[in-house]
């Protein structure tokens, strides 16, 4: 019944449908946008799947190849630091999935400042950084590759000691 009195005026005569150059109709944006990627929203659920499970387990051997942590017993009187699993799914140019990542990162917000850590760092790239790169390999016809890094670690001397749980599934 509705879609009766709504037909007759989407078929006035004096409504221009033609695209502007260069844009596609909502309809064609559709039929191209049926790319879903799921990913797990949390350990118990990542562990059901084996790629996950195979992503969690190098992101492990990663941070004991970097001998991120020693693992001790827990003090009684030190703030620990939890933890959680984030995932994310890449794809390749056709959206097919590339790899799947699992990272372990920890949850900061249990610190309190001048206790816990006195000072804080967060390396950002600057888009303004990458542009001047790119017009100077142009300028002298140099070649930029792409790196995907696996597993990246900034080497920061910490003076403080913190503590962070084990990972879920990965208790020793």
């Amino acid at each position: 019944m509705l879609e009766d009195k709504i037909k007759p005026q989407l078929q006035d005569e004096s409504i221009n449908d033609s695209l502007i150059k260069g844009t596609r109709s909502l309809e064609d944006i559709y039929q191209r946008s049926s790319v879903v990627v799921c990913k797990p929203e949390g350990y118990e659920e990542a562990q059901q799947n084996p790629e996950w499970q195979k992503a969690m387990q190098e992101e492990i051997s990663m941070i004991e190849k970097n001998c991120t942590w020693e693992l001790i017993d827990k003090p009684s009187n030190k703030n620990i630091i939890y933890v959680k699993w984030v995932f994310r799914t890449k794809l390749n140019a056709n959206s097919t999935i590339n790899i799947h990542k699992a990272g372990l990162v920890v949850k900061g917000y249990t610190q309190i400042y001048s206790i816990d850590y006195s000072d804080t760092f967060s390396l950002v790239e600057k888009m303004d950084t990458s542009r001047l790169l790119f017009v100077v390999a142009a300028y002298k016809n140099r070649k930029v590759y792409q790196l995907d890094v696996k597993s990246a670690f900034l080497n920061g001397i910490l003076q403080e000691e913190i503590y962070i749980e084990q990972s879920t599934g990965f208790v020793i």
